[in-house]
């Protein structure tokens, strides 16, 4: 790969890095003025919200994007908020189980409209800016 090539690499990738950072703080903004939840809250419960039943924190923790310690953070404060439950496992007691409460699917429900909106919003300019990072197989 040339140097030209690297330097538009690495435009693009930070392109997609500037518009996923504000994609993440419209996110924030409109989730949290509209329904009291950050991007990270919405993504776990929408995670246990398209589960069949409870996740254990290792589970969550592959599709949440934080580190086990700030998403037992995060499930506390929604736990707090009575948006879901945790349990010790029955077959593992080292092992937590979380679910989504009637309260949290309300939540999530409610929010899944604005979430879906901005990411309409935003999808072409993310589209676009990934675009540049597609680099032919050798």
């Amino acid at each position: 790969m040339t140097k030209r090539a690297d330097d538009a690499l690495a435009t693009s990738w930070h392109e997609l890095m500037a518009r996923y950072n504000r994609l993440v703080c419209r996110l924030d903004r409109e989730l949290q003025a509209e329904h009291g939840l950050t991007s990270s809250e919405f993504e776990v419960l929408q995670q246990l919200r398209g589960s069949d039943e409870s996740l254990s924190m290792s589970r969550l923790g592959e599709h949440a994007h934080l580190t086990q310690s700030a998403l037992s953070r995060l499930v506390s404060k929604l736990e707090a908020a009575g948006l879901v439950s945790r349990a010790m496992c029955a077959d593992d007691r080292r092992s937590v189980r979380v679910c989504i409460t009637p309260a949290g699917t309300e939540r999530f429900d409610a929010a899944r409209p604005t979430q879906r909106a901005i990411l309409r919003d935003e999808s072409s300019e993310c589209a676009t800016a990934a675009e540049g990072l597609l680099l032919p197989r050798p």
